[in-house]
C-alpha cells in the first residue's frame, strides 16, 4: 500500500496581521519530494524528482502568481469562516 498526499496549511500570527501558507507533498507519511512556504517565495525540492518538479513549477510565472497569492485568498477568506470555531471558544 502507497500513500501519496498533498496537505494544505494556513498558520495565522496576530489574527491576519502575519499569514503564512504551506503546501506539502506527502509520499509514504513522509514529507519526500517537495514543498511550497510563502515566506520563502518559491518551490523547494527535496529529492532529485522533487527539485525537477519544484524547478519547473518555480519557471511558470503563472503558477507562482497562484501561490504568491494563495495567502490571500485561501488562508485570509478561511480565517474568516473558521475563527469562531478556532479562536473564539473557550
Amino acid at each position: 500500500v502507497f500513500q501519496n498526499m498533498q496537505t494544505y496549511e494556513c498558520y495565522f500570527t496576530n489574527g491576519t496581521e502575519k499569514v503564512r501558507f504551506v503546501e506539502r507533498y506527502i509520499y509514504n507519511r513522509m514529507q519526500t519530494w517537495a514543498m511550497f512556504d510563502s515566506d520563502v517565495g518559491h518551490f523547494v525540492g527535496f529529492t532529485p524528482f522533487g527539485e525537477f518538479n519544484a524547478k519547473r513549477w518555480n519557471s511558470d510565472p503563472v503558477i507562482m502568481e497562484n501561490k504568491r497569492t494563495t495567502v490571500d485568498w485561501y488562508c485570509r477568506h478561511n480565517y474568516e469562516l473558521d475563527a469562531p470555531f478556532s479562536v473564539e471558544r473557550r
